[in-house]
């Protein structure tokens, strides 16, 4: 009836039960996935076979391959032991590797004891000979909560746990960084709920952390918390951390693992009352007691461990739902399966047929109104005025992208001209409905299929066109923009210039309005504007409350009422606000700009709430300009 829990789990390597079938012509190798890094259970075995004096370790990279060479050589006369991390960053010297180890076996003067250890990724030029003459090792980071703990767990040793002055401080604290590790490591499976970007936290980070809050620990009299925080949150964990938001989140995740709570035995790191820090009475049995608490764990981690709600779990099980079809539609055929249905050819060709007759005519400034582009007392243009100028130039750039290509595929399918790379990845991008690449490159960030996404396109031309027409609208459309952040700065500038105040003194305050969409606004604001079209995900705008609440059931994303952004002059934001980041897409990652900031991040709006902001932090909750369907 059931097959049981060891099913579910990867069992932890074991390098004692690997290392016996090992030989000095045989190498070790480790296929490595993204978070792992088996250098410290390396040298941890290293150091129980009396080997850490003579083992050898160097990172592969430009200029290392020779290096790497002598010290194979010196190691086989030797006796000792070399590693050579991260091969799939030595392409050029893969081939010299091969000739190296395909050596060992005809070679009479090589040590005995010589053994050499190899950590990849899976590239295609690994060299296949060196595989199929090795051990091979798959290393990944655990699975789940209790996975992960468990093998961190059974690598701390007796002479680790009793090594601080204050155990009692040291055996909480040391839980908790585990657990935070464990914690911020499975965040990212839940994509940009979790984490904008998909880090590599390893085990490097938390061992460093473990070191740093044990000297801590002996030398201060009293826990440094602010500096326990910095050193594991900002450079330990940080130093990897490039968002400025997932920086934050991650701030507040630790300080829930490092505070005066967690030293007490009744603190619950989140509402089931299932994980805690096991008691002193526990702790003072030695490690075997948390070993024994860890195995007890449910198998199967609550998303409110992660301070996520429960929609996070539908989120998850989408986007690997979405995966795994991706993966298929991107293995179909080409070619058509039985008699009588249309050939991709013919698909494709009324598909650009039907996408040529849909596609808007460009803007033209001649089609402007009277107010568009009317110059101020000075004769110039305003701000706004030439905010709408970049945007048509942009969708104009797009607009003929589009055409020109849809052309050109139809006299390529009918061999008029030459099939192209990029055309043919255009047609195979169209059978499966997805934005090809051509476009990709001179289009808005977005991810939607392609059926929605010329809708969208569609939307986006009609808002600026009824601007360019009927001049300055009441309200704008925030996803319609190619770039907001410009729109952005382009309002407040605006507002700079009527009231002559330094721009750099300027921030926006903001202010959510009772309408719900763009065309319920009825009269613009006498300062800064009125922007429509957010949608929030992670949480949701409560009507009734005028406040931040939690998603409803199964309600992934919800509309937010129109916001008036107004320029404040040196605006204080209230903390008690949670300040919402706005992207531009749910994938909230982007190119970090000149700005330090990411290309998809546009702003941070402050929206009331009665919980502390940090619950919002945890959940992941932002607001978007445009959704994935």
């Amino acid at each position: 009836e059931k097959m049981g829990v060891e099913y579910m789990e990867n069992p932890p390597l074991n390098l004692h039960e690997v290392f016996p079938d090992s030989t000095k012509a045989t190498p070790l190798v480790f296929v490595l996935s993204t978070g792992a890094d088996p250098m410290s259970t390396i040298l941890r075995f290293a150091a129980e076979r009396n080997y850490d004096t003579r083992t050898h370790s160097i990172s592969l990279g430009q200029g290392q391959g020779p290096v790497a060479d002598k010290l194979i050589q010196e190691a086989c006369r030797s006796g000792d032991w070399v590693v050579l991390s991260n091969c799939h960053l030595a392409k050029s010297w893969m081939p010299k590797l091969e000739k190296v180890v395909e050596a060992f076996p005809n070679s009479y003067d090589i040590h005995d004891d010589f053994r050499l250890w190899l950590t990849s990724m899976p590239v295609s030029y690994f060299p296949v000979p060196v595989l199929q003459n090795s051990i091979k090792m798959t290393f990944e980071p655990p699975k789940g909560i209790r996975a992960n703990l468990k093998g961190t767990w059974a690598t701390v040793t007796d002479v680790m746990w009793d090594s601080c002055t204050k155990p009692r401080l040291w055996h909480k604290l040391l839980f908790g960084i585990t657990f935070f590790h464990a914690v911020v490591q499975e965040r990212r499976k839940f994509g940009p709920l979790g984490w904008n970007i998909r880090y590599e936290f390893n085990t490097t980070d938390l061992e460093v952390s473990m070191e740093t809050l044990r000297m801590f620990l002996d030398e201060q009299e009293e826990i440094p918390w602010d500096a326990l925080l910095y050193v594991s949150g900002q450079i330990h964990y940080g130093g990897r951390v490039t968002d400025d938001w997932d920086r934050r989140c991650l701030m507040c995740i630790l300080r829930k693992y490092y505070s005066a709570q967690i030293l007490e035995d009744a603190y619950f790191f989140d509402e089931s009352g299932e994980y805690f820090a096991p008691d002193h009475s526990d702790m003072d049995e030695g490690v075997g007691a948390v070993r024994k608490y860890v195995e007890g764990l449910p198998t199967q981690d609550g998303v409110g461990l992660f301070g996520l709600h429960h929609n996070a779990r539908i989120t998850f099980e989408t986007q690997e739902t979405l995966k795994l079809l991706d993966t298929i539609t991107a293995l179909q055929p080409r070619t058509g399966g039985g008699a009588g249905g249309e050939s991709p050819e013919e698909m494709v060709s009324a598909l650009c047929e039907k996408l040529e007759g849909d596609m808007p005519v460009k803007l033209d400034r001649e089609e402007a109104g009277l107010t568009t582009f009317e110059p101020n007392e000075k004769g110039d243009l305003d701000s706004l005025q030439i905010v709408l100028l970049h945007e048509m130039s942009r969708f104009n750039k797009l607009l003929a992208r589009v055409k020109q290509t849809l052309i050109d595929l139809r006299k390529a399918i009918k061999g008029l001209v030459v099939m192209s790379g990029e055309l043919d990845s255009m047609f195979g991008s169209m059978l499966i409905n997805k934005v090809p690449l051509l476009w990709e490159k001179v289009s808005f960030l977005s991810l939607k299929p392609l059926s929605s996404w010329v809708k969208d396109l569609q939307s986006r031309v009609a808002f600026f066109r009824t601007w360019l027409v009927q001049g300055r609208p009441v309200c704008f459309a925030m996803p319609a923009f190619f770039f907001p952040q410009g729109f952005m700065t382009g309002a407040l500038q605006l507002h700079a210039r009527k009231y002559a105040i330094p721009i750099d003194t300027l921030n926006f305050s903001f202010d959510v309005l009772l309408e719900e969409t763009l065309e319920e606004v009825q009269e613009a604001p006498e300062d800064g504007v009125k922007i429509s079209g957010f949608f929030m995900d992670g949480a949701r705008y409560d009507r009734e409350t005028r406040m931040v609440a939690d998603s409803l059931p199964k309600v992934m994303t919800d509309t937010v009422p129109v916001i008036h952004f107004k320029p404040t002059e040196n605006y204080k934001r209230n903390t008690a606000d949670y300040e919402c980041p706005l992207y531009k897409t749910a994938v909230r990652a982007g190119v970090l700009s000149t700005t330090g900031q990411s290309t998809n991040f546009v702003i941070a709006v402050d929206l009331p709430t009665d919980r502390d902001p940090n619950y919002w932090v945890r959940m992941g909750a932002a607001l978007l300009c445009a959704l994935s369907d």
